[in-house]
């Protein structure tokens, strides 16, 4: 399968082609990870939403991602 796009709701939606400019092509088991951010005027914020995938046989799915925080460095950590 292949991450085609993503759809992030973090304060204002985020949409675009594939994640950090890459469309990684996904085989049972293997896994991609990445690293991303996004400004916050708050200390601390939620966000979550879907990742649009593609089969190799062209079948389109969304896989969701769960809520997640979102926690500046240097502030102590609390549950959103």
């Amino acid at each position: 399968m292949e991450d085609h796009r993503r759809n992030w709701a973090a304060k204002q939606e985020v949409k675009g082609p594939g994640v950090v400019g890459k469309t990684p092509m996904l085989r049972p088991g293997e896994v991609f990870e990445y690293t991303s951010g996004t400004p916050l005027a708050t200390p601390s914020g939620i966000m979550g939403g879907t990742y649009q995938m593609v089969s190799e046989s062209g079948e389109n799915f969304d896989i969701e991602i769960p809520t997640f925080s979102l926690d500046t460095p240097s502030t102590e950590r609390r549950l959103n």
